[in-house]
């Protein structure tokens, strides 16, 4: 059986820690910045986790990670 490819977008944009979760970076953070508080463009620069439902998608596109 041939190796799996990994997808080269989901490879930019997520990370997996050494314990095998996978983070990501949140949105809401390149535009219409004026509106929002300086507690929320804070907030909106930490990465978070992805959510459990999501992890088996991940798995197929990052079969290496």
């Amino acid at each position: 059986m041939p190796k799996m490819k990994t997808h080269r977008g989901v490879s930019k944009r997520f990370r997996v820690n050494g314990s095998g979760k996978v983070k990501r970076a949140q949105a809401g953070k390149s535009h219409l910045l004026a509106s929002k508080n300086k507690n929320r463009k804070r907030r909106l620069c930490k990465t978070v986790l992805i959510c459990p439902a999501e992890r088996k998608r991940m798995q197929a596109l990052l079969p290496y990670a």
